[in-house]
């Protein structure tokens, strides 16, 4: 499985002119060559922050350029930041743009805090006025950014901490299209026949967003399941009631069959080093095989695999995608409805959720809906959460007509007691728009059911990750 909470990794392309570099020389400040040696080792230092940064010294010639891509390239670089330094000739930078395998590229045009020149008569000012001239080499170059038309290609200027910040942001983008390339996702075991909206075409996820798909059999489920030893199954259970209040009508038998399946599906997801398991929870084929939904995941601090219900494949892209641009906890909703007096609307879903969210309030109790089954553990214990207050991003991804599209928005997560049973759930309402313009806007695009959430503002990386993606954006 990925590790993602790795820096994201920066290519820094400097561009400068190789006429100019040894113009100063012998002048107070130094020659052109030993000015911007500073400051591209000052840039460097200043990305070095947030990045792993790949510098492949300042590219004054064709040959730094096909130098530059060959280091880029090994070390396998998320995005590339391009600054020109000064004016430069461009033919370095348009060998670049046609040889550079396919990458973000953000480029950056770098404004000077402040400008400070005296008579350029003078050969150290002389130098200094090249030194400033880095817009002139920027719009020469943004000509060629047009004839190349690279995708994933965006243009900034700003200041110098304008610059990083937004190349942070589109850093973190270029850092999760990465991972997600090199992510592995499962389907147990078929899609939900009683949602079609949620159908994706299992192609398209690793053609256009990714991934590698594997589909899972329940048969290897409840293998899994009966494989794991009485002990173990007990250890997970008496951490859960030492961490959790337990209702008093919880069957202890029903408990331990829980955990053991969540423990099971776990371990199933670990055999195939998954980053993602869809799992489709209300198919009668894994009630028949196991006897509930496991009620339980994560059993623990230390599993990695996100776990998404009802086998919605679209709605496990949007609450992995927010996980690796957030590195947090995520959780998986659906609406209910809307109450217009309080001016809130319910969400929440049944089924795995990551109740170890911090600042959540979970209980251990029965799943009083699948307790009115016929199946062997109806009425199992679950993890029923609510989720923590504070400002969420809500996100929903879907496929139609052979394109996904991205809907992200905020929205305000409410303080919520436990009200709604079966289901882990809090209250919401929208930021800087009404409940009804919310859903209305949502209902207008054409969407599912199914959303993600997550602690904080995560919309500008998301919405660089979908144009990264090809993906269509709707920010709300």
């Amino acid at each position: 499985m990925l590790n993602l909470y790795e820096k994201q990794k920066m290519g820094l392309l400097l561009i400068g002119a190789e006429r100019f570099r040894p113009l100063g020389s012998n002048t107070k400040r130094g020659s052109y060559l030993e000015r911007k040696t500073a400051e591209a080792d000052s840039m460097v230092s200043d990305c070095g922050k947030f990045a792993e940064v790949v510098f492949p010294g300042i590219v004054f010639t064709r040959e730094d350029a096909v130098s530059a891509i060959k280091t880029f390239t090994k070390e396998d670089v998320d995005y590339v930041l391009c600054v020109f330094l000064s004016w430069a000739e461009d033919f370095a930078w348009n060998r670049f743009l046609r040889d550079m395998p396919p990458i973000p590229i953000l480029y950056a045009h770098n404004v000077k805090d402040q400008v400070n020149l005296g008579n350029t008569s003078d050969d150290d000012e002389f130098t200094e006025y090249l030194c400033y001239g880095g817009l002139v080499g920027s719009l020469e170059a943004s000509g060629d950014n047009i004839r190349y038309n690279r995708p994933m290609f965006e243009t900034v200027l700003g200041t110098w901490s304008e610059v990083l910040k937004r190349s942070y942001v589109f850093g973190k983008a270029a850092h999760a299209r990465a991972l997600l390339r090199k992510s592995s996702m499962g389907l147990l075991a078929c899609f939900n026949e009683a949602m079609w909206s949620t159908y994706v075409d299992p192609y398209d996820i690793f053609m256009k967003v990714g991934p590698e798909l594997h589909f899972l059999s329940v048969a290897e489920l409840r293998d899994t399941i009966e494989a794991i030893p009485d002990g173990e199954v007990a250890s997970v259970m008496e951490d859960l009631k030492r961490t959790y209040v337990m209702e008093e009508d919880v069957d202890l038998h029903k408990f331990f069959a829980s955990v053991r399946a969540s423990m099971g599906m776990e371990r199933l997801a670990t055999h195939y080093d998954l980053d993602l398991l869809v799992l489709n929870d209300i198919d009668t084929v894994l009630f028949q095989q196991v006897g509930l939904r496991p009620g339980f995941w994560p059993t623990a601090n230390e599993v990695k695999t996100l776990v998404v219900p009802e086998g919605d494949i679209g709605g496990g892209l949007a609450a992995y995608l927010l996980k690796l641009v957030s590195q947090k906890r995520v959780n998986f909703i659906e609406p209910f409805h809307l109450d217009l007096p309080n001016d809130n609307f319910a969400a929440g879903h049944a089924g795995p959720n990551d109740y170890r969210e911090e600042g959540g309030k979970t209980l251990i109790a029965r799943d009083v809906r699948f307790a009115k089954t016929k199946w062997k553990y109806a009425g199992a214990p679950f993890a029923w959460h609510t989720f923590s207050p504070g400002i969420k991003t809500m996100v929903h991804c879907s496929e139609r007509n052979g394109s996904f599209i991205l809907v992200a928005t905020k929205v305000e997560c409410l303080p919520t007691e436990h009200f709604l049973a079966t289901y882990s759930h809090g209250l919401f309402r929208a930021i800087g728009q009404t409940n009804e313009q919310l859903f209305e806007k949502l209902l207008k695009i054409g969407v599912t059911q199914h959303y993600s959430i997550v602690s904080g503002d995560y919309v500008e990386i998301l919405k660089d990750l979908a144009s990264l993606l090809g993906f269509e954006f709707f920010s709300l």
